[in-house]
């Protein structure tokens, strides 16, 4: 795409108001060094893009240790490898993988990690306190039972979340599931212009260009965000509910 075709889209696009359903046309956001996925990948090939580099995956913390082998941490019961790990996941501020749990435990067997973490999703569901083991971005977490929201939440001293038009969450569902899905395709779906929520979301952090598809004019593909996953409480795009789920529902 020539350069003053962007300049003069992204002018568009700041000129209309964010999160409002759009009545002008509007472009689309620059990629910062991403790399282009397939035209008519889906979420799992989105998920490679994101964590693909130019050169061989690195490996991750816990095939890291894995090659370490055990460590101190493998001579610890099953007792206090739990009462660790809850110990843990309940000072850390993000979402702790199973592998960066076996590496601040210093190295116990991966699989006693991961019973270790089972054992304590049992326990807090089954000990009638307000707080619950989630899998959310990859990680564990314990948090507030939902239950406890609106009590929580006046520990915010700040303005309160903004929350998503029906516009906007319509446009945001359709990067989710479609992505990587470019806005000419979120149009014809939706039926109207898509520019200026698609760089709302963007700002936000709820979605990200991803590349540009294999098709004449190489339009700017979209998807999701990790912070899309934290706000929506998913563990990954697995977790997306599916089309017998919303049926119900």
């Amino acid at each position: 795409m020539d350069d003053a075709l962007v300049g003069a889209e992204l002018e568009d696009i700041e000129a209309t108001a964010v999160m409002e359903e759009p009545n002008d046309s509007a472009g689309e956001v620059e990629p910062e060094g991403e790399t282009q996925p397939e035209a008519d990948a889906g979420p799992e090939q989105a998920r490679a893009a994101e964590s693909a580099g130019d050169g061989p995956e690195d490996p991750t913390e816990e095939e890291e240790a894995e090659a370490r082998g055990p460590g101190p941490g493998a001579d610890l019961s099953d007792e206090q490898l739990e009462e660790r790990a809850l110990a843990l996941l309940f000072a850390s501020p993000d979402p702790l993988s199973v592998g960066r749990l076996v590496s601040l435990l210093e190295r116990p067997p991966a699989a006693r990690v991961r019973a270790a973490i089972e054992s304590i999703g049992h326990r807090l569901q089954s000990a009638g306190l307000p707080l619950q083991l989630r899998g959310i971005r990859g990680g564990y977490m314990v948090m507030t039972i939902p239950e406890m929201g609106e009590v929580v939440g006046r520990l915010a001293r700040g303005p309160a979340i903004e929350r998503i038009s029906p516009a906007a969450l319509e446009t945001l569902s359709i990067v989710a599931y479609r992505q990587p899905v470019t806005k000419a395709e979120i149009e014809a779906i939706r039926g109207v212009q898509a520019g200026p929520i698609l760089r709302s979301l963007v700002d936000r952090g709820l979605a990200r260009v991803t590349g540009r598809a294999d098709v004449p004019g190489h339009p700017l593909q979209y998807g999701t965000t990790k912070d899309f996953l934290d706000r929506f409480g998913l563990m990954g795009l697995d977790d997306l509910p599916r089309d017998a789920e919303l049926a119900r529902d």
